[in-house]
């Protein structure tokens, strides 16, 4: 009877442990043509309550838009840490909705895009100013932030300053998904006027540039789920493997060994 226990002990964690091939190689499957990739298009992001943008006035006038400028001293003070600079001095959306901007006042913006958010103000610079073909009005996010969870190398927010970013730039920002991750079912988590939403991608498979949550959205949450041989806390490879199997018999061994002295 101890003999087939052994074997057993031995067989069950090279059956179960070392993680397959398949599952840690990315976009396995069919190679798709440039077309079906370029099928996949960001859309616009819709601002919402919480989020910072920048707003940079520009004029051929300095003088002209002086009431819309930061100091210099505020920008060089702040240089190094865009963050800290964009909290304090980046208009927020607050919980209604509106931002509150110089002369122009209070303007909701919850649900526009970047680009609907320029075209407002531009409109409203129009009450102050007689011409406005001069005005240069650039709005963007003041920083795409996003949360990675789980089995990555780096957990944590973290702050990118580009337009878009795809679930492949997002999850290689915090440096790869670990050896025990889920590479098939990585979550990705999105607060909506109706509560939060829970996506699951693939990224082993092939198809994934033509999902449609290729592209992620400022403040998701991604959440790389373990595989199940880490919640069994068997190993990942041969070596682990071999080190669970040799711990485990001599946690045998030495149960045995006691039983018998006891007697």
């Amino acid at each position: 009877m101890l003999k087939i226990l052994i074997r057993f002990l031995l067989l069950v964690p090279f059956i179960s442990s070392c993680v397959a091939h398949k599952d840690i190689v990315y976009f396995q499957g069919e190679k798709p043509i440039s077309q079906q990739i370029n099928q996949v298009t960001n859309e616009p992001y819709r601002l919402k309550v919480d989020d910072i943008i920048r707003i940079d006035f520009k004029s051929d006038n300095s003088a002209l838009l002086g009431v819309f400028q930061r100091s210099n001293a505020e920008r060089i003070t702040n240089y190094n840490n865009n963050n800290v600079y964009d909290y304090y001095n980046g208009y927020t959306v607050d919980k209604n909705g509106f931002v509150n901007i110089p002369l122009l006042g209070k303007i909701n913006i919850l649900g526009f895009t970047t680009d609907e958010v320029t075209a407002h103000i531009k409109e409203g610079l129009k009450t102050y100013f007689r011409d406005t073909s001069g005005i240069y009005v650039d709005v963007k996010l003041a920083g795409f932030k996003y949360t990675v969870l789980g089995e990555v190398s780096r957990t944590g927010t973290i702050f990118l300053y580009q337009n878009s970013v795809s679930i492949i730039e997002a999850i290689a920002n915090a440096g790869d998904i670990q050896l025990t991750g889920n590479r098939k079912k990585v979550e990705i988590l999105r607060k909506t006027k109706r509560g939060t939403k829970r996506f699951v991608v693939d990224l082993t498979a092939m198809d994934v540039f033509n999902s449609e949550h290729y592209y992620i959205q400022p403040n998701d949450v991604i959440y790389v789920p373990p595989i199940r041989q880490k919640t069994l806390g068997t190993g990942t490879n041969g070596l682990k493997t071999i080190t669970s199997v040799v711990s485990v018999l001599s946690l045998l061994t030495s149960t045995i060994l006691l039983i018998k002295n006891l007697k």
